[in-house]
């Protein structure tokens, strides 16, 4: 416990969220202030909501935080580009950008997850795509396909491309990615945040040898997830 408080200690606001926090810490703000000047008496009562307000928006600061990690990676490993449990590991037909069979891990985020992504290996930008769509939960198979959703493919040294997919989920309702066309980008470099629960897919050559199992907690930016 002490280990888990120092980490969360250590940890980075992210500059995502400081307009969320400052947000919600205005609307509790005027929330109790007004239970305080219509409803006179009931201590008890307001002590209450202003504890509940209290722990509401430290939950909204916690979801913001950014650890400090730094990774010296290899260049032949796919890295997890987030935090959660790997809920998907199967080889699908990706339609999108290949047009062909790729080997599919799927990383869900609860909404207590750090929910940075991070770059899943070194490469150049080839493709990015927006896609506007549903909130259905993130765990889902059709979310991939049906859900708002960001998709990015990077190109490494030896020309192999990594597809990564960032999805909203049934709480996210914004993706944020940093990704620009052409530009290089190395381990450690942040591709973007999802707000308040969703769910990352890499896509991998159907040959690259696995390192996770289903149902794996996976930490980004630090977990291997495959070796091409």
């Amino acid at each position: 416990m002490a280990e888990n408080l120092k980490k969360v200690s250590s940890a980075k606001i992210h500059k995502e969220g400081y307009n969320s926090i400052l947000v919600v810490f205005i609307f509790l703000l005027i929330f109790n202030s007004v239970i305080d000047y219509f409803i006179p008496g009931l201590l008890p009562i307001k002590l209450f909501l202003l504890g509940a307000s209290i722990f509401v928006w430290i939950i909204v600061v916690y979801f913001f935080r950014v650890p400090k990690r730094i990774l010296i990676g290899e260049d032949n490993k796919i890295y997890a580009p987030a935090d959660g449990k790997v809920v998907v590991i199967e080889d699908v037909f990706e339609k999108e950008y290949f047009n062909d069979y790729r080997t599919q891990v799927s990383i869900f985020m609860s909404p207590l997850n750090v929910h940075v992504n991070w770059v899943p290996v070194s490469g150049k930008v080839q493709y990015l795509q927006y896609h506007p769509g549903t909130y259905m939960v993130a765990w889902k198979p059709k979310a991939s396909e049906e859900n708002e959703r960001f998709t990015t493919v990077f190109k490494t040294s030896d020309n192999t491309e990594i597809l990564i997919r960032q999805i909203a989920g049934k709480l996210a309702r914004r993706i944020v990615s940093y990704a620009s066309k052409e530009k290089e980008y190395k381990l450690n470099d942040q591709i973007g945040i999802i707000k308040f629960g969703s769910r990352v897919d890499v896509f991998l050559p159907t040959d690259a040898k696995l390192l996770v199992n289903i149902n794996q907690k996976v930490t980004g930016n630090k977990t291997q997830i495959a070796e091409l």
